[in-house]
């Protein structure tokens, strides 16, 4: 499993929310195996547009789609209880 490079806005919003140690933490598991337990993936609401989702910490989520069969690309960080 792959996750494409992050955009420069990405890298920004993780450091400004000090999760980019986490975020890479999360990366690592992911790409190692998709369904850690720490991870909590998940596909989203609504389901047809294969958006998923997996845990960066109790609060932060990160926002993806595959691209390709073992390729991820992160579109979003979201704040899990907003």
């Amino acid at each position: 499993m792959r996750i494409l490079e992050l955009r420069d806005d990405q890298i920004e919003y993780l450091k400004q929310h000090q999760l980019l140690k986490k975020y890479e933490k999360a990366k690592t598991l992911f790409e190692q195996n998709p369904f850690h337990p720490s991870l909590n993936m998940e596909l989203l609401e609504p389901k047809h547009r294969l958006l998923y989702s997996f845990r960066l910490d109790r609060k932060y989520r990160a926002i993806f789609a595959y691209i390709e069969n073992e390729t991820i690309e992160i579109i979003a960080y979201t704040n899990h209880y907003k």
